[in-house]
Order: structure tokens, then sequence, then C-alpha cells
């Protein structure tokens, strides 16, 4: 486990990055290219399941961006750890060679994006759109996310009291709440959003 700090000025945010990457010169390369590309970050690189756990939980990364395959762990079990550790953070996926059929599970799976190793350029861009969509999640609280999933899994307003265990006016208020903090003004909006996110599939 690696972790650079970056260089921080008094009042300065630094993006924490979650680097999930077994090659020392590729990770050096994508520490290179997002301080070419103006970001301050603190880096921190991991090459297991143990280590990518516990960085999860210790660091608290804003962005994890992960090799798809390494020797014993890879992108689709850091995405199944990262949705059950921090389910608002999202996974960028670096590849050596972009196969359709692995980049349309991943981008279904729940990834946020996919980014060539040989086109590193595209990252930073990639991780500002993905904290865009994402960002917002961070204002909602365990309830409103739970029914935000239920109403996108499609459970009507009774039925997702039942679940919860609240009023039906409970749940109305929480979906309101729900489209005034994500700016979403339908519940078919809800529902793409949730989807875009890896909230539901």
């Amino acid at each position: 486990m690696r972790r650079d700090p970056g260089r921080r000025k008094k009042g300065e945010q630094i993006l924490r990055v979650l680097l999930l990457e077994d090659s020392a010169a590729d990770a050096e390369l994508v520490r290179l290219e997002l301080d070419r590309g103006g970001l301050k970050v603190s880096i921190e690189r991991v090459d297991s399941q143990d280590a990518f756990t516990r960085a999860l939980q210790d660091f608290a990364p804003d962005v994890v961006l992960s090799d798809h395959l390494l020797a014993q762990f890879d992108a689709a079990a850091a995405l199944q750890v990262v949705r059950a550790v921090r389910p608002i953070v999202p996974l960028i996926l670096l590849v050596g060679a972009l196969d359709a059929q692995m980049a349309a599970a991943s981008l279904r799976a729940g990834v946020e994006d996919i980014v060539l190793k040989s086109k590193l350029t595209l990252l930073r861009p990639a991780i500002e759109a993905a904290l865009a969509v994402r960002r917002p999640l961070g204002r909602l609280s365990p309830r409103q996310l739970e029914v935000l999933r239920l109403v996108s899994e499609g459970q009507t307003t009774r039925d997702i009291a039942r679940h919860l265990r609240i009023s039906v006016k409970t749940v109305e208020t929480h979906r309101a709440e729900l489209m005034k903090r994500l700016d979403i003004h339908d519940v078919a909006g809800l529902v793409r959003y949730a989807v875009r996110v890896g909230l539901v599939r």
C-alpha cells in the first residue's frame, strides 16, 4: 500500500483517489497524468482485496480507479466491495485494451466509466463527470437512499411503506425530498438516475 499525499496548499481541496493497480509503472503514469491535468490528489495504491477493503474504510476515497484484472482480484469483485462499503463512490475502470463485451458488462454492473491506459488524458474529465453524477447521493440519508432504491425497483408507495414500516405520508415526503435534492422532477427520472449510479440494474 502506497500513499502519495500530493501537494496541499492552505484551503485547497484534495481529491482522494484509491488506485487498485499491481503495476508500479502504470500507477506512476496515472499519478503523472492527474498531476498534469491540474487535479490535486492524494493517491493510495493497493493490489489486493484485503488492502482494498481496508483502504475503502480508512482512506475514504472520493473515487476509485481500478485495473481490470489483477492476479487474485479484479474490477468486478472490487465493484462489489465498493457498493457494500461505500456505495456512493464511483469506480472508473482502467484497461489496456477495450473489449466491447467486457465494456458493456462492466457498465451494466455499475462501473462509472472506462478509460484506456493509452489515453489517460481522458481520465480527468472521466473523474469530474463521475463525481458530478454521484456527488448528490452524498446529500441523501440512508433512509432516502433506500426509498430511492425501492421506487426504482417499481414498488408502489404502499409497498414501500409496508417494507420500511413507515406511513404512506412519510414515503411521499421522502420521495418529494429526493426529487428536490437530486433536482429530478418525476419518478421516471428517479429510476433513470438510480440505474445510472448502480443502485438498481
